[in-house]
Parts: structure tokens; C-alpha cells; sequence
């Protein structure tokens, strides 16, 4: 997976994209206005200090100098003790809301984004897909969400406290004495400008980290999916080497972010402890000459030491801030891609179909637009019928045009010129979902979710019983297999399959299908992955779902298609010949030669006279 994207850090503020963001939090938004009230109740850290003040000038002060009567001073020092309490427990319990109320909304709105992602995913057209890593994707719903979850459930509330703290202190202090106020800011334009290099130095170190960690997950996905062959060709020492050299740009990367960290809390320390030693040293004087009573002096030092830890989690806070614009900014990115509208207004209903399916003059490119450019056509002119029940077969050199044709029909890509009809109706005023569902495909690369093998024959779909399953499991072959199995159907299956062969995952592909029982059957080189006796096993009952189906079958093997009714033949994105086998033989065209190709070694032992493979295609092969 490629960097670039990762290496975008954007602005701290955004208010585009917060505005976007907030649609996230308007279902929650009484849940927030409460989380912000509550701030106003954690007030312990801004009464505390004053509280000590009002103690020591109040009660303990005038007892020691007999300004007071001891018993009235301890009374009074007792309700300053209780009130003292009573904010720290109004403090805590306001926290405690607050903490309970944001990182549940945080991860409600984490939920509802993720969804959101996902179906938008399951939305976009394969084209997307031939384009954009998969890794990248993955990232996108998991840590630039996790990065939003940040900002919502620990970010904007926290940052919003520490603000209102940070005035709380500043206002109380001017309020008690002015001039000490001035003296304790005293230091802010330093801390200023070191939270200013902190700043731009974990922002530096955030953005490799994200590199390096982009990086790490494109290495892995690739040498895990392709672990076979790292052990084939003993490439795990290169491999290693490789994976160290990403792992090591990723520590260098969290090494600098934590040198950051390492001198900016030191450093804020020793600026707060600056200001208290300044207020010590004055105030104390001024105490001295009894300019300012001594409950004054300790509670500005404690002001003093607190102010500054606000402006500590500030910093955090910005970058977790900046973190989460750049991550949703790329989030948004991806929402933003077009999900082509295939499904018409009005769409056609279908009902019960017959099977035809027609292609007329349909021309084709991936790469899309009105007018690509001639050499990037895949398919040209194409025009053939299917009658209902009919089973066609398609062959071609790789490249041809043939499992395009099946995309096509199942409308994965729009066609830029003609028409494919599915019963007279032309498939573009048909709902993609409705149309996918009267067809079975059985691909060349089984796919297997992870679950059971009963779950990965239904998919999901409620209608196929438990002993619908196991018959069609048992039609294609697999019945022997299936009764060595303790849990049978219920059998859990890895992810995509991993612990079976590949022809019984095959063979599971092929009961999907058939226990979806659909109108219109397409095998995509179904029988590649399978040796010959498998073959032979899955031959009668391929038998029995071609049986009253329109079919479509693709393959290399030209002889799983010499039963089929007519043979389509693709060269070089066009329809060149059709036929059945015995007609297409006679014509000594394309289908001859391919045939000749895979057979010929038989036939010269047969002896059968090979004809010359030497001599060029005819004009227009």
C-alpha cells in the first residue's frame, strides 16, 4: 500500500470537515449538551485553592494570632473542610459523567461511521477496486476511525475543560491579587513557544509513524497472503531483512515522538515551578510587610502549579486534533467516491424469468468514458443470443474478452455502447440486486468465508434448510468426504477455506450454486482447480443444473464443453466464430486450432493426422 495518502497531515482545524463530523454526533446530541454542562460542575481544581485560602485567612490565621476564638475557628475551618469535599465530590462525579457519556458516544458514532464505510464499500463498482489497495481500505475503517474515536470521546470535551479551567484559574487569581496574576503568566510566552516546537515536532514524528505504519500493513497483508511462496523459494531471510528495515523506520519514528514528549513535560514542569518559585519569592516578600495575607501566597502557588497542566493536555490535545482532521479528511475522501447509480428509478420487475439473454453490438472498456481509446476496447461489436434452457459454452486465448462477458451480464461494469437484453429487457432498467439473483456463478478462485461450511453454502440465505445444504453437498460429490466430518455440515471453515483442498472448495462452490437453484448457471473455468477424477465426480451433477437452466460455461478444458449446444469463440475482444464443436472443427478457424493445441499429442498416438500448426490464421482471426 502506497504512503502518500498517509503522509498527509492537513490543518488543525478544519472547519469543513468538522461540520461533516458533527452529522456524526447530531443523533447524540442531548448526550453531548449534558457532557457539556457537566464541565461547569468540575469546578474541585479551580475551588480548591481558594478554599485554602479562605481556611488559612479565615480561621487558622486569626486563631493563631487571637483575632479568633479557637472553637470558632475550628467551626468555620470545619465547613470550609466540608465544602472542600463537597466540590471534589461534585468534581469527581461530573468527570465520571462526563468520561461515561463521551467514550460511549464515541464509540456509538465510531459504529454508525464504520457501517457507514462498509456499505459504502459494498456499494462501489469493481472498477473501484482494480485501483485501490485493499490495505488502504482496511486503514480507513480502522485507524483513521480510531483516530475519530480519539477526538470524540477524549479530544473536544477535554479540550473545552481544560479551556474552561484555564480561565477559571486566570479569573480567580485577578480577582485575588492582580500583580501576583501578572507574575505567575509571567512564563506563558515561554510555554507558548515550547508547546510551539513540541507541536511541530510530534507532528513531524505522527506523520512517519502513519508512513511507517502504512508500510508495515501492505508488507504483511502481501507476505502473509503469499506465505507459500516466501517458503517455496526460501525467500524468509530476505523477507525478514525486508520487514526489519519497515519495522526500524517505525521505532526511529515513535523514538523521535517520544524524545518530544521526554523534553516538553520536563520542560513545562520547570517553567511551572519557575512561576511558583517567582510567586514564592514575591508574594512572600509582599506577605512580609503584610501587603498580602499568607492564604493569598499558598493559594497562588497552588494556582500557580496548576495552571500549567491544562496547557500540557492542550498540546496533546491539538495533535490529536490535527491526527483526526487528516484522517477524516481521507475517510471522507472514500465516502465521497461515486457509487454508480445501477439501480434505475423505476426499475423493471422480473418475476419469473425464462433464461434468454442477448448481447447486442455491446462494445466495452474499463477504462470507461464515452470514447476510449481503440486499442483500450475489450470487447467490440459483440452480438449473440442465449434461448432459455440453451447451454453455450465460451472459449478464447487468455485476454479475449470472456469473463468480461459475465461481468457485463451481472452489470460489476457498465457497457459504453449497445445493449444486453435478459428476457427482451434491457439489464440497465433492472435493480442489480434483483437481476444477481436469478444467477449462480462458480469461479475459477473459490472463495470461502470464514463460518461453516453450511453458512457458506447458504450465505446468508434463510430459505435453504439445513438438509437442502447436505444434498446438494452430496450431489456434487462430497457426500464421502462429508461423512468423515464429526460435525458435518456444521464443520467450521478458516478464513477463505484455508484447511480444505482446493478442489473441496471448489466442490463448495459448486453446492452453493446449486442449492441456490437459480434460473441462469455460469461456470467461470470452474473445473481448472479440480484434477480429473473430481471432474468426473461433479460431471453428473453438472448434468443435473444444466437441466432446464440457461448455461454459461467458460473454460480452458475443451473437453468439458463438447456437449454444449453452440460454442462462442473470442479473438481479440471480438466474436470470431460459433458453432458446435463438431461444426467449429469442420471450419478449421480458431476453435480448431485450440483444439488441436491441447489434443494434439493424443491424436498423433491415436493416429490421427495433425495438420500444420504452422500456418498462419486466416485473415480476420
Amino acid at each position: 500500500m502506497s504512503g502518500h495518502e498517509e503522509e498527509k497531515l492537513g490543518k488543525i482545524y478544519d472547519a469543513r470537515l468538522a461540520r461533516r463530523l458533527l452529522h456524526y454526533l447530531a443523533p447524540y446530541k442531548w448526550r453531548v449538551a449534558l457532557a457539556l454542562a457537566l464541565t461547569l460542575l468540575a469546578i474541585g481544581d479551580a475551588a480548591s485553592p481558594y478554599l485554602f485560602k479562605v481556611a488559612i485567612d479565615s480561621a487558622i490565621d486569626p486563631v493563631v494570632h487571637h483575632r479568633l476564638a479557637l472553637g470558632a475557628g475550628l467551626h468555620l475551618l470545619g465547613l470550609v473542610t466540608l465544602l472542600y469535599l463537597g466540590a471534589l465530590l461534585v468534581s469527581f462525579a461530573a468527570l465520571y459523567g462526563q468520561v461515561r457519556i463521551m467514550q460511549t458516544v464515541g464509540q456509538r458514532a465510531m459504529y454508525d461511521l464504520r457501517t457507514e464505510i462498509f456499505g459504502h464499500l459494498q456499494a462501489l463498482p469493481l472498477s473501484f477496486y482494480d485501483r485501490t489497495p485493499v490495505g488502504r481500505l482496511i486503514t480507513r475503517a480502522t485507524t483513521d476511525v480510531d483516530a475519530l474515536n480519539d477526538l470524540f470521546a477524549s479530544g473536544v470535551v477535554a479540550m473545552l475543560n481544560d479551556a474552561f479551567m484555564l480561565v477559571a484559574f486566570v479569573a480567580i487569581m485577578v480577582k485575588m491579587n492582580w500583580r501576583l496574576a501578572l507574575l505567575t503568566l509571567a512564563v506563558l510566552p515561554l510555554i507558548v513557544g515550547v508547546t510551539w516546537i513540541f507541536r511541530n515536532s510530534v507532528r513531524d514524528a505522527n506523520r512517519r509513524i502513519r508512513v511507517a505504519i502504512a508500510r508495515i500493513n501492505s508488507f504483511l497483508q502481501e507476505h502473509i497472503s503469499g506465505m507459500s511462496v516466501v517458503q517455496l523459494f526460501n525467500r524468509e531471510a530476505k523477507a525478514r531483512e525486508q520487514f526489519s528495515e519497515r519495522n526500524r523506520a517505525h521505532l526511529d519514528a515513535y523514538k523521535s515522538a517520544i524524545k518530544a514528549f521526554a523534553l516538553f513535560y520536563p520542560t513545562v514542569e520547570f517553567l511551572a515551578y519557575l512561576a511558583i518559585g517567582l510567586v514564592f519569592w514575591y508574594g512572600g516578600g509582599r506577605v512580609l510587610v503584610g501587603a498580602v495575607k499568607i492564604g493569598v501566597l499558598v493559594a497562588f502557588m497552588q494556582y500557580a502549579q496548576r495552571f500549567f497542566r491544562p496547557i500540557q493536555d492542550l498540546s496533546e490535545k491539538f495533535n490529536t486534533l490535527q491526527s483526526a482532521m487528516a484522517s477524516s479528511e481521507r475517510i471522507f475522501k472514500l465516502l465521497d467516491e461515486p457509487a454508480p447509480a445501477f439501480a434505475p428509478a423505476s426499475p423493471s420487475a422480473l418475476g419469473g424469468i425464462r433464461g434468454s439473454i442477448e448481447f447486442r453490438n455491446v462494445w466495452f472498456s474499463y477504462r470507461g468514458g464515452a470514447q476510449p481509446a481503440d486499442e483500450d476496447w475489450v470487447l467490440r461489436d459483440v452480438s449473440f443470443r442465449i434461448e432459455p434452457g440453451e447451454m453455450i459454452a465460451v472459449v478464447g486465448h487468455t485476454g479475449a474478452g470472456k469473463t468480461t462477458t459475465i461481468q457485463l451480464l451481472l452489470r460489476f461494469y457498465e457497457i459504453q455502447r449497445g445493449q444486453i437484453l435478459l428476457d427482451g429487457v434491457d439489464i440497465r432498467e433492472l435493480d442489480p440486486l434483483e437481476l444477481r439473483r436469478h444467477f449462480g456463478v462458480v469461479l475459477q478462485d473459490p472463495f470461502l468465508f470464514t463460518g461453516t461450511i453450511e453458512s457458506n453454502v447458504r450465505l446468508g440465505t434463510e430459505e435453504i434448510s439445513p438438509e437442502r445444504v447436505e444434498q446438494a453437498l452430496r450431489e456434487v460429490g462430497l457426500g464421502p468426504w462429508l461423512d468423515t466430518l464429526p460435525e458435518g455440515i456444521r464443520t467450521p471453515v478458516s478464513e477463505r477455506g484455508a484447511t480444505f483442498s482446493v478442489g473441496q472448495r471448489q466442490l463448495i462452490s459448486f453446492a452453493r450454486a446449486l442449492a441456490h437453484q437459480p434460473e441462469i448457471l455460469i461456470l467461470d473455468e470452474a473445473t481448472s482447480s479440480v484434477d480429473t477424477n473430481t471432474e468426473l465426480l461433479i460431471r453428473e451433477a453438472l448434468e443435473r443444473m444444466f437441466l432446464g437452466r440457461t448455461s454459461i460455461v467458460i473454460a480452458h478444458r475443451l473437453s468439458t464443453i463438447q456437449r454444449a449446444s453452440r460454442i462462442l469463440v473470442f479473438h481479440k475482444s471480438r466474436l470470431r466464430e460459433r458453432g458446435t464443436h463438431q461444426e467449429l472443427l469442420a471450419q478449421g478457424g480458431i476453435y480448431s486450432r485450440l483444439y488441436q493445441l491441447q489434443y494434439r499429442d493424443q491424436e498423433v498416438r491415436a493416429g490421427v493426422p495433425r495438420p500444420d500448426l504452422s500456418a498462419p490464421l486466416a485473415a480476420g482471426d
